[in-house]
């Protein structure tokens, strides 16, 4: 009887966790605009935000705004977010992304988390380009330091290929995010770019900025003290058309 209760729960955020993973052009721009606040939030006390060296070698940084975690009996979270990668000159355009995790304990309640990704090297950077990966397991990570007087360079950071945060209750700090899921959120993409939008192309910022995704680009631009680019860089076209 117990079995048959816990694949019920189970099931039963599964099917909610798929409902909310189909995207709707409100919800996206909402989460873009949403992406940009905690981003500009965060950054906007320097004492208690992502160090600013770690920043300047950043190459890709992801943002998941309210990653929702559910809980009565089984654990689950699930969220969606954006990603944007540095190019030679200023920031890529964003795609969008989910991530999601699981554990099994007697746990009843629920929580509201900001997520941020800070991607370090090409590894975590080509991961991006897949339909999904594992945090601490396809690519290193590790919980990231806070604050001006966090130290460079230390062994965690040099090994590490993604450093992960959270702000839960306004609290910011480096979180594991070990086991956690990342996948590409195509329903998203195709809302924002059309059919057969290629990723790579996006991230490698041979793809126009969206009008409505400027202003995520312009707060990672601020903060990284990287020009936001003025005039947008020609489209590409889908492939297949």
């Amino acid at each position: 009887m117990r079995k048959q209760v816990m694949l019920y729960l189970m099931m039963t955020l599964a099917l909610s966790f798929s409902a909310r993973a189909s995207s709707d052009r409100a919800d996206d721009i909402h989460r873009i605009e949403d992406s940009a606040q905690i981003f500009q939030e965060i950054m906007g006390t320097p004492d208690r935000a992502i160090p600013q060296y770690l920043l300047d070698s950043a190459q890709c940084i992801a943002i998941i705004p309210s990653e929702m975690k559910l809980a009565f009996f089984v654990g689950a979270n699930y969220g969606k977010g954006l990603v944007t990668c540095r190019g030679p000159k200023s920031w890529s355009a964003p795609v969008f992304l989910s991530i999601s995790g699981g554990s099994l304990g007697f746990q009843i309640g629920g929580s509201s988390t900001d997520i941020i990704l800070v991607f370090r090297g090409r590894r975590g950077l080509q991961k991006l380009f897949s339909d999904k990966f594992r945090i601490g397991g396809d690519v290193s990570a590790a919980a990231g330091p806070v604050g001006r007087s966090a130290a460079a360079g230390t062994d965690i950071e040099m090994h590490a290929e993604i450093l992960t945060y959270s702000r839960s209750r306004g609290v910011f700090a480096g979180v594991s995010l070990s086991g956690a899921v990342v996948k590409a959120d195509h329903t998203g993409n195709e809302a924002l770019y059309g059919s057969g939008i290629d990723r790579e192309d996006v991230l490698d910022g041979k793809v126009a900025i969206p009008p409505d995704a400027m202003v995520l680009v312009q707060a990672v631009s601020k903060a990284t003290h990287t020009p936001a680019p003025d005039t947008p860089p020609p489209t590409v076209s889908a492939k297949g058309q």
